[in-house]
């Protein structure tokens, strides 16, 4: 992952000359319940980069063509997928990529080498400002920790790696994308089953819109 690699969006400073379109991209929100609350998997981007350095995000980049051959342990189940669709397709390779960049920068398996996509779960996708010269549309993926396996480890470019308490990521300093959709997971933490199934699917557009999702076609 470079260091434009981040689905935040957010790592360009300036105005594009013409816009740029969307790359697929995907995070990973992997959380366990601590004492005080539910628990995120995040990290800091390197201070060493050049763009958005020393910020916490969650693991995530953009899709790879690998992506799409990557054989699963498990599939998708047939919501998650079809969140994943509503907006130009491609579920199963921005799932694995979520998988792919948890891996890569945490070291942690999603299920095995085979990524268990079936452990997902949908919470709703960001698009960067039109006004970037790098844009990413972002899903954003839930998943238990018990889910995954292995030893937490930094590839370098995530550093301070761990579980975080909302309260204790926020005193981390995230960008304001990273903590909106943080507040979005903590509302879907809060629901039941039932009610996380009904929930109308929002994205999160430019720097604060966050808008329901259209109807699928």
């Amino acid at each position: 992952m470079t260091e434009f690699d981040n689905p935040g969006g957010a790592d360009i400073i300036g105005h594009a000359r013409r816009r740029a379109r969307p790359r697929d991209a995907a995070s990973l929100i992997l959380w366990r319940d601590g004492p005080h609350g539910p628990e995120m998997l995040m990290g800091r981007r390197n201070p060493s980069l050049r763009f958005m350095p020393d910020v916490m995000v969650f693991p995530g980049g953009r899709v790879d063509t690998t992506d799409h051959r990557m054989p699963a342990m498990r599939e998708l189940r047939a919501p998650v997928a079809a969140a994943l669709n509503r907006v130009g397709g491609r579920a199963r390779a921005i799932a694995v990529a979520a998988a792919r960049e948890l891996m890569e920068e945490t070291a942690l398996m999603l299920g095995g080498p085979a990524p268990d996509l079936g452990a997902l779960d949908y919470l709703c996708r960001a698009v960067t400002p039109p006004d970037r010269p790098i844009r990413f549309n972002a899903r954003f993926l839930v998943a238990p920790a018990c889910a995954a396996q292995g030893t937490l480890h930094s590839s370098g470019e995530l550093t301070d790696l761990g579980f975080y308490s909302a309260e204790a990521a926020a005193a981390a300093r995230m960008a304001g994308i990273t903590a909106m959709i943080m507040r979005e997971f903590l509302a879907w933490h809060g629901m039941t089953p039932a009610a996380r199934a009904r929930r109308r699917l929002v994205r999160i557009i430019g720097y604060d819109g966050r808008v329901p999702e259209l109807p699928p076609r």
